[in-house]
């Protein structure tokens, strides 16, 4: 039946096609539908663009001496797809959100570090051939790891029946943008002054893919910004457990500050933008209602704290060169006294 309200004198709504009585049928606007389609079609091509100039930042020969070396990889890997995807699941788990909220906090979870990982390491005078050497490594691997982590952590809601994983849309979506890491590589090897530029514009178009998921997804998925608190709460925590979960196993693997530093980083500062192409590009409509939100609050949240911690070292470091001198000061007297 019709709402009054919005009827016309024959009792059917006034935009209806179709009226018979008081049954209507009401043409569905293609506009969202549309919306999504090119939504879509310009994050690919912007994140592909941002990945390509991910790749331009890494030199090959730098890159391979990590992977010699590859203790620091190593305990990276651990972080991003040991603690990472183990935080989400038991983050999940403790919260009861719905199974498909708890793949996208998965997805997040096994997302690979993107640039900003690597513009805060160099703040926080970190390891920076290392980071870019995790960020590269994490993407490259996330390629088969992704997928394998989806399969443990969601086979108990798998069985049950209670959802199905798009793996071949996950998978296809992974394929489309690793290349242009490789790709990026290769630019950056052959033609490194044109590299450089290739970075700074796609600097550029990460903060546009930002704000566009954030607007377009505001208006297509409006529903998915009615969440529940535990949500909410999930996407403040997680990436402070990754930052600290991060620093404390590399400190533990007796990595150095510096490194510890890094690393804790490339744990805790997921590609977010990532996550949200490979969710829109994966889901239904139906499910992004459900799912599309997480990504922009981790992201909030991710940046938020990270923030915090490169401004609480800044002063740190400001203390350290204030005392310093007086600290050698007084050490060359004690061991003047002692002579």
């Amino acid at each position: 039946a019709a709402d009054p309200a919005m009827s016309n004198s024959t009792g059917c709504l006034a935009n209806a096609t179709i009226c018979n009585g008081s049954s209507c049928v009401v043409a569905d606007s293609n506009f969202n539908t549309l919306l999504s389609v090119v939504l879509s079609t310009v994050l690919t091509i912007l994140l592909a663009l941002v990945m390509f100039s991910m790749g331009c930042n890494v030199e090959i020969k730098k890159f391979l001496g990590h992977i010699r070396r590859p203790w620091g990889i190593c305990v990276g890997f651990l972080c991003q797809f040991g603690i990472m995807p183990l935080t989400g699941f038991i983050l999940s788990v403790a919260f009861d959100i719905l199974p498909i909220q708890a793949v996208v906090v998965l997805i997040m979870g096994c997302c690979p570090g993107g640039t900003s990982s690597n513009i805060l390491a160099y703040w926080v005078d970190g390891d920076m051939d290392l980071s870019i050497s995790m960020t590269t490594c994490s993407t490259l691997l996330a390629l088969g790891m992704m997928p394998a982590c989806l399969f443990i952590y969601t086979k108990m809601w798998v069985d049950s029946g209670t959802i199905v994983i798009p793996y071949d849309s996950i998978g296809i979506s992974l394929i489309a943008l690793v290349i242009p890491v490789g790709c990026g590589m290769f630019v950056n090897h052959k033609w490194p002054r044109h590299a450089k530029r290739i970075l700074k514009i796609g600097s550029i178009a990460g903060a546009i893919l930002i704000v566009l998921i954030a607007v377009v997804g505001g208006i297509l998925y409006q529903g998915a910004w009615i969440i529940a608190p535990s949500l909410w709460i999930i996407g403040a925590v997680f990436p402070v457990a990754g930052y600290t979960l991060g620093f404390l196993l590399a400190r533990i693997a007796g990595q150095p500050w510096y490194r510890c530093r890094t690393v804790a980083f490339e744990t805790g500062l997921q590609n977010s933008q990532l996550c949200s192409t490979i969710v829109q590009l994966s889901f239904t409509p139906e499910q992004l209602n459900l799912m599309f939100t997480f990504p922009v609050l981790y992201s909030i949240f991710q940046l938020s704290f990270a923030g915090i911690f490169v401004a609480c070292y800044f002063a740190y470091r400001k203390y350290d060169e204030k005392w310093t001198p007086s600290r050698q000061n007084r050490r060359v007297l004690k061991n003047s006294l002692k002579l």
